[in-house]
């Protein structure tokens, strides 16, 4: 914790929520996959690749010293004889750091070790390193779980999970982190019954459930607790990302319990702080109505990129193990000139 600071500049991302408690996000992911086991399906849990797969796979360890009655013996146990998949590049390369400095863990994890408990290792779980590996996931009628990167299903590995198992009611789709308005991840979460991956209309017909304990955001406790900690109180405090009503609301509880001055920036403002004060120097005048139709452009922008980025991965697999019949690929080489003389003509307007 921090004890003094003349101004503070701190995130807001669950200013009006707090997560779950442990023991109860525990039992309610070992419900979730029990249940979708049972109905023969395959969980997917889109997951950040550094840090919050590691916890995921700790918890999952975990699990069985957090209750010793029968039925919840019995669930674990089914766990347990699941097989588990890190498919994600990053993420496995970042377990293998974990696992490599274990010796700088906390004291908690570091006594489960002196019992000879590895907390990233456990019956089933595997690592799928290579693409072939992961696409062979998809082929398998085994019930499994797959944690694979990205966590807001935007890019990487996650996508062609989604694409063979949204359709699917016996799966669940597992989301564990924040979702931000406009991802892929954030649609699902609210509810959309159909969404486009590499182009393709989906039905979303799995189970989509929604743990947001395991993010790794603060939840309002935590981010006033960071505030109480201080010795020397900041002069003002500024809310930056997060959405305006959490921000409303953290913003209100700050006043309330502490009083310090909360300012929460608008797009495009500059502020110059001063001995006592803190003064709007410029603001970048765009009007409601075209601030987020800019913004969409851009963000629209970078989706097609990271999409071009996975076509482009696809078919090298594709072409170069010469998987794709001749025709195949003179269809995709046709459709790709199209798509350049479009990107072309925007360029030219």
């Amino acid at each position: 914790m921090i004890e003094s600071a003349d101004y503070l500049i701190m995130e807001s991302t669950y200013g009006s929520r707090l997560h779950m408690r442990n023991d109860d996000k525990a039992e309610l992911f070992l419900n979730i996959v029990s249940e979708t086991i049972d109905n023969g399906g395959t969980v997917v849990i889109p997951s950040f690749a550094v840090g919050r797969t590691q916890e995921i796979v700790y918890e999952l360890n975990k699990l069985k010293e957090k209750r010793d009655d029968e039925e919840f013996l019995k669930k674990y146990e089914k766990l347990m004889k699941v097989p588990v998949f890190v498919d994600s590049p990053l993420a496995i390369s970042a377990t293998e750091v974990f696992r490599e400095n274990m010796d700088l863990f906390d004291d908690d994890v570091k006594e489960e070790m002196e019992k000879g408990d590895n907390p990233l290792e456990f019956p089933g779980l595997q690592f799928a390193r290579t693409s072939e590996e992961s696409k062979a996931l998809n082929e398998s009628n085994e019930s499994s779980i797959v944690i694979s990167a990205s966590g807001m299903c935007e890019v990487g590995r996650i996508k062609h999970h989604l694409k063979h198992n949204l359709w699917n009611p016996k799966s669940t789709i597992l989301f564990v982190g924040y979702q931000a308005p406009g991802t892929l991840g954030s649609k699902l979460v609210n509810g959309e019954k159909k969404v486009k991956i590499f182009g393709e209309e989906i039905a979303v017909n799995a189970r989509i459930e929604y743990i947001e304990g395991y993010s790794g955001h603060a939840d309002q406790e935590w981010l006033l607790n960071f505030i109480y900690s201080f010795i020397t109180k900041p002069k003002q405090i500024f809310l930056v990302h997060g959405e305006k009503d959490a921000q409303e609301v953290l913003k209100e509880k700050i006043l309330e319990t502490v009083g310090i001055p909360v300012t929460i920036p608008d797009f495009g403002e500059t502020y110059e702080l001063k001995d006592d004060m803190v003064e709007i120097t410029n603001k970048i005048e765009l009007t409601t109505r075209y601030k987020p139709l800019r913004l969409e452009v851009l963000e629209r922008m970078q989706k097609l990129k990271d999409e071009v980025n996975d076509m482009t991965q696809i078919l090298r697999d594709e072409i170069i193990l010469e998987k794709a019949k001749d025709a195949e690929v003179a269809s995709i080489n046709e459709k790709i000139k199209e798509l350049e003389k479009q990107i072309v003509a925007i360029i030219g307007e």
